[in-house]
């Protein structure tokens, strides 16, 4: 997640360009197999025959666009066929979209007067579809050459046209061409199925609602792309290729309603607040409702219902518009990654509706470029999905920082940075084996502070306090628990010697020069629970008052605490031998 840090807009708009030069040549290889074919179309009537159509060619329309005639029965006859250079005795093939029809047929006329014809249905495209869902109908081989071809179309749906881009090359080039594109293709879904894995894996973990949405997009991204190459055809060669294009229209719908809900998930809250957060959920309305209707329907009234899809595709891209500029407008953080990642789809989206429109004309890399962009999509919003995760990771990782210095000021007795009694008795209570309490008080600190006032009082606490700390070891807990009481507690093993504390205290540098002693009381025992805690500390502070009413700058143990526990289980106590400093005196256990 680090590495995300240093990636910025200029960084991944060099690798979406870098991608794009990569494949874009191979995706735009499919248009250029071959020599383009014109055609003509004229609706099949009774009693025509392709032989006499094919002889005396009459009442074909070569100027209007072919999806004015609507749904139907289609004659569709190629202008003539060019020659085709290279080795002659390799077979020829016509390759075109494939489109919504019921059944086809190619009538090839060949030099010598001969027809020959080539049909299928729509559950018997398999073999003649390739990737790009192009359809590519090796000519039968003849000794003549082939002159014309004349289509016959039943059960047209006529959205786009009857036969778009019709081309005419040797069979072996379509087939170099479907390898290329089957690396591309490889590619994008190899991508998009490992990034969904990725996020499923790391969902667990981070529990973003974000991951679950980005994943279902992806499959709809997944499944537009088998769809929509035709590659789904030819892995599953019995499926009607009509059903093909159905799947493919509801996963290209999916897409579209996946990604409004992904956009509301993607930014923050503030941009989708009041009235662009309607619109999210009446854009998912406009766009679902066509798209089911159509997957139910379909071909019943489908030039309407693919009207109705088209419009539903018009209020997502002025949704996603509204998205961005908000986003602008709101400063969000997440603005590049998802403009980035969505800039290529949305504008050749834009080209689709165009075409659709009838305000340009078809062209095979319209098709073949939404799912190169939708694979250069999943790529980029993948690392937006990362960046937006590892913001999110950040914001948490603050949050529990905070947390943590909240919790540390709620523990720090503010004025000298130690443990507070509550802070101190959360981490005591409970520590296994006997420990060693230790209560130190400072000795005549009221004359202290009327001496040298208040301030100066404090800064005598801040160093005793300094010094206490220092003496401690890493396992070992010390605390202000009162005005000028100190508590420390160790496991009785490797608890400080008293004496040596006493002397530190003593040569330690105060404000003014002033020597400050201290009186300690110590006892040890077991601190299990809160019940022992009361027992260890009264005897403690039983021992410390003993120090005190024996001239003070002195140390005075209590009798040692025994739990009661079986005989050998609890280890053997060793108390410090009693003794007062500078050997004025002894201490013995409950003072003297």
């Amino acid at each position: 997640m680090r590495i995300m840090k240093g990636i910025g807009p200029i960084t991944i708009a060099a690798l979406v360009l870098a991608l794009l030069a990569a494949f874009w040549p191979l995706a735009e290889a499919r248009a250029q197999a071959g020599e383009a074919l014109a055609t003509c179309i004229r609706p099949i009537r009774s009693g025509d025959d392709a032989r006499a159509l094919l002889a005396r060619p009459q009442g074909f329309d070569c100027t209007s666009d072919q999806s004015s005639y609507g749904v139907g029965d289609y004659w569709v006859l190629s202008q003539p066929l060019p020659t085709i250079s290279g080795d002659p005795r390799d077979r020829l093939a016509v390759s075109f979209a494939s489109t919504w029809q019921d059944a086809t047929a190619l009538h090839i006329l060949y030099a010598d007067g001969r027809i020959r014809t080539v049909a299928f249905t729509s559950a018997t495209t398999a073999p003649y579809l390739l990737l790009g869902a192009m359809i590519a109908v090796p000519l039968p081989g003849e000794t003549a050459r082939p002159v014309r071809i004349l289509w016959e179309a039943h059960g047209a749906a006529n959205m786009r046209g009857v036969v778009r881009g019709a081309r005419i090359s040797h069979h072996a080039d379509m087939l170099a061409v479907e390898s290329s594109l089957g690396l591309i293709y490889g590619v994008i879904i190899g991508i998009v199925v490992g990034l969904a894995v990725y996020n499923l894996a790391l969902w667990p973990a981070l529990r973003q609602p974000l991951q679950p949405v980005y994943c279902l997009l992806l499959f709809f991204i997944t499944g537009y792309a088998l769809s929509s190459s035709g590659l789904i055809g030819q892995w599953l060669p019995w499926l009607d290729n009509n059903e093909r294009h159905r799947w493919n229209a509801i996963m290209l719908g999916g897409v579209a309603m996946t990604l409004v809900i992904f956009s509301r998930y993607f930014f923050e809250r503030k941009v989708f607040e009041g009235w662009l957060d309607r619109m999210a959920a009446i854009s998912f309305v406009v766009i679902a409702i066509p798209n089911i209707a159509f997957a139910l329907l379909a071909p019943r009234w489908i030039i309407a219902l693919d009207q109705a899809v088209l419009l539903g595709f018009m209020v997502l891209l002025i949704f996603l518009i509204a998205v961005l500029v908000r986003a602008w407008r709101r400063r969000s953080n997440f603005l590049w990654a998802f403009a980035i990642a969505w800039a290529a789809p949305i504008g050749l989206a834009m080209f689709r509706v165009l075409q659709a429109l009838h305000l340009i004309e078809w062209r095979p890399w319209i098709d073949q470029s939404t799912v190169l962009s939708m694979g250069v999509e999943a790529l980029i919003a993948s690392v937006g999905v990362a960046y937006r995760i590892y913001l999110l990771s950040r914001e948490r990782d603050l949050a529990r920082a905070d947390e943590r210095v909240a919790r540390r000021l709620a523990d720090t007795d503010p004025l000298t940075g130690l443990f507070n009694r509550r802070a101190f008795l959360e981490q005591a209570i409970g520590r296994s084996g006997p420990q060693t309490l230790m209560l130190a008080d400072i000795d005549h600190f009221k004359r202290i502070n009327d001496t040298l006032g208040h301030d100066d009082g404090d800064e005598v606490l801040r160093i005793f306090a300094r010094t206490l700390g220092a003496a401690v070891g890493p396992d070992m807990l010390v605390a202000r628990i009162g005005g000028e009481e100190f508590a420390l507690l160790a496991d009785a093993e490797r608890a400080p010697d008293p004496e040596t504390l006493l002397a530190r205290l003593r040569t330690t540098g105060y404000p003014s020069g002033l020597t400050v002693t201290a009186s300690l009381g110590l006892c040890t025992g077991p601190i299990a629970d809160e019940s022992d805690w009361r027992r260890l500390y009264r005897e403690a502070d039983e021992a410390l008052f003993a120090a005190k009413h024996a001239g003070r700058d002195r140390a005075c143990w209590g009798p040692p605490i025994v739990a009661a526990s079986p005989a050998g289980l609890l280890p053997a106590i060793h108390p410090h031998r009693k003794t007062t400093a500078r050997g004025e005196g002894l201490c013995v256990n409950g003072g003297s």
